[in-house]
């Protein structure tokens, strides 16, 4: 079955998460530069089919757009430009650093090891896509 890539999209990195076959869990794939985002895409679809992109969007709590949504709004028209038969879903993605911090707390990592931005990236990036897959379910 074809993947969903999960973006958490950064002025200077990107976090990059990706669902398993059957589209249940999550997981925290890479952190690449922004500046080299889509040619890492690219790459990945050459090897794993991809149906969707899930992107998270910067809102405010009062549900307007954050200063930081121009930059990921830049990177979507890049991303639809190069990847034009991929649908691509945009995702709230308000606290997910503060998520992302409080799973890696919970998951063990030590406190120098959540320092690292890049692991933080990776995992917003999968709690993004998460949020997608669990309302994405089918009703049983």
């Amino acid at each position: 079955m074809d993947r969903i890539i999960g973006i958490d999209y950064g002025r200077k990195r990107v976090g990059v998460a990706v669902s398993d076959p059957l589209r249940i869990f999550a997981s925290a794939l890479d952190t690449v530069p922004s500046a080299k985002i889509i040619d890492y895409l690219k790459r990945y679809a050459e090897n794993e089919a991809v149906e969707r992109f899930v992107v998270g969007y910067p809102m405010n709590l009062d549900n307007t757009p954050s200063a930081a949504a121009r930059d990921v709004d830049q990177f979507l028209n890049l991303l639809r430009k190069h990847f034009p038969q991929v649908p691509v879903t945009l995702e709230d993605e308000r606290f997910t650093s503060v998520l992302a911090h409080r799973a890696m707390i919970d998951g063990g990592v030590k406190k120098m090891d959540r320092r690292d931005k890049n692991a933080v990236d990776k995992v917003s990036a999968a709690l993004i896509l998460q949020t997608y897959l669990d309302r994405d379910k089918p009703a049983t």
